[in-house]
């Protein structure tokens, strides 16, 4: 066997080597954290080609960007690209110095090798794409899961509570009535028809949430109805200096819904964006449609939904509000009107802080 011969078959045991490990090193990737993977793979490649110790290799794929031996400014390149399911997320480079090396100098295995390990770490992301989605589509299931049975119990403690409010708010009358002349009898009758009529209002949200309210549903412009609901909060937005504009790509939008209960869930949000808002702060309602669906997106500037809690703020009684500044029924209110027009409510992160809530009622 001449030299030549043996270097080639020393170059291709490289090669069978490195992709060998890189294999594996897929294979056993925490799909979590991806980094020690792709440095290793790095690190591999650089072993596998003709000159290792003059090799630079550079790996840039999502929001990885990845080196591994020597830097020059100056370098002759081979790349192959990445693509995730066709499209393109990145690319693995290997270059040398120009002042040493040129074009020729890359074998014809080596291309190949570097577009073979190119397709292997698209798969590797494919896998991981794969993975996230199925654990966002387990959680939306679970959470809607949990809301189902949530809607089940408060609608069987709201029909419990029913009846006995009824009877307290009207036997508290009654006796009211009958006992005008004392008046310290009459204070005592009025705490407890205030706090009867209270309940009853907190029972009427947990109807809405489990969708039990009935609804008398109409086609009509909700343009004006929107604005309207706007005007009505001015006072509450000059106590704290805000600005609301409403964005719309026309006069006239219309839809079928039930027009208080849309009122109360525009109310119900744009109250928590004043709530969290920063004085002299920014709300914005846009309200724009397509074929299939009408839109509204409420945005404010506050500090946002922690990502922790981002799960909980539907749920009935949950607050993020100081003590007596609410009673946790406001989002979970809009979530059961939504449901019952068999539309969605989102949030997400606001530009460059706050909240946006996203609402799609299907046509």
């Amino acid at each position: 066997m001449n030299v030549t011969a043996e270097e080639k078959l020393k170059e291709r045991i490289k090669e069978l080597t490195c992709l060998y490990e890189i294999s594996s090193l897929i294979a056993n990737s925490n799909l979590k954290n991806l980094q020690p993977t792709l440095q290793a793979i790095c690190r591999s490649l650089k072993k596998a080609v003709q000159f290792p110790k003059d090799v630079s290799v550079e790996l840039i794929v999502e929001n990885y960007n990845l080196h591994e031996g020597r830097a020059t400014d100056g370098k002759v390149n081979m790349l192959a690209k990445i693509n995730a399911f066709k499209t393109s997320i990145g690319a693995i480079i290997i270059g040398y110095s120009k002042d040493k090396y040129t074009t020729n100098s890359f074998l014809n295995e080596e291309r190949q090798l570097l577009e073979t390990i190119g397709l292997e770490i698209g798969k590797l992301f494919e896998r991981k794409q794969i993975t996230e989605r199925e654990i966002r589509t387990k959680q939306q299931v679970e959470r809607a899961d949990r809301l189902s049975i949530l809607g089940e119990i408060t609608a069987g403690i709201a029909h419990e509570l029913n009846t006995p409010l009824a009877n307290i708010l009207g036997y508290a009358e009654l006796v009211k009535e009958q006992t005008q002349d004392n008046n310290t009898i009459v204070k005592d009758l009025d705490k407890i028809i205030n706090s009867a009529i209270y309940s009853r209002e907190v029972v009427k949200k947990l109807m809405f949430f489990s969708c039990e309210m009935p609804q008398h549903k109409t086609k009509t412009n909700i343009v004006p109805i929107i604005t309207e609901a706007i005007k009505l909060l001015k006072p509450n937005f000059s106590k704290k200096q805000l600005s609301c504009c409403l964005q719309t790509q026309t006069d006239s939008v219309f839809y079928k819904v039930d027009t208080i209960q849309l009122t109360q869930v525009v109310f119900n949000i744009i109250m928590n964006a004043i709530y969290f808002s920063p004085e002299k702060g920014k709300i914005e309602v846009k309200l724009y449609e397509d074929n299939n669906n009408v839109y509204i997106d409420i945005s404010d500037e506050g500090e946002g939904i922690e990502s922790a809690k981002s799960e909980l703020v539907f749920n009935p009684f949950y607050s993020t509000k100081d003590v007596g500044e609410g009673t946790g029924l406001g989002l979970s209110v809009v979530h059961g009107i939504m449901q019952s027009h068999q539309g969605s409510i989102t949030h997400q992160p606001n530009d460059p802080k706050g909240t946006v809530f996203n609402l799609v009622f299907p046509k």
